[in-house]
């Protein structure tokens, strides 16, 4: 009678872990997709302000900026 309860305390223990480490794994992967998504996002930021810069210089040729610019 003592074994039993040892196992099936170990069994629930090893369901845990198994558990626990199919969410680290899900973590690792959405850090992985985080990352990438910032990247990315980086990578938009930066040619959105080459797009600001090259509008600001069309308007001062075009002389169509305000006075407060």
């Amino acid at each position: 009678m003592t074994d039993e309860p040892d196992n099936i305390v170990l069994a629930l223990l090893r369901k845990i872990d198994q558990r626990t480490e199919r969410m680290a794994d899900d973590l690792q992967d959405l850090k992985v997709g985080v990352t990438a998504m910032e990247e990315g996002l980086a990578g938009v930021n930066r040619r959105l302000d080459r797009l600001e810069i090259r509008v600001d210089r069309i308007e001062r040729r075009l002389e169509l900026t305000d006075a407060s610019h």
